[in-house]
């Protein structure tokens, strides 16, 4: 993978992670803040990770598909 197309993947994959953290912190943030460290993290990744890949990013790349004229395809 070239570098550009690292920077765009990281950037469409930061643009869905920070604020689905975000939201999840603020729903759940005071529930969350009796729990010791590594059971927070674990219930944050537990259900962010399939939420970015498969529903964040494909819907970012979608939006990108539908705003950009020219094919990612290159």
């Amino acid at each position: 993978m070239r570098a550009k197309a690292k920077l765009i993947a990281s950037l469409k994959i930061w643009v869905v992670i920070y604020p689905s953290i975000t939201l999840f912190l603020y729903l759940f943030g005071e529930a969350l803040s009796l729990l010791p460290l590594y059971q927070r993290t674990f219930l944050l990744t537990l259900s962010l990770v399939p939420w970015i890949v498969f529903a964040g990013v494909p819907f970012v790349d979608s939006i990108i598909r539908l705003v950009s004229p020219i094919s990612e395809k290159r």
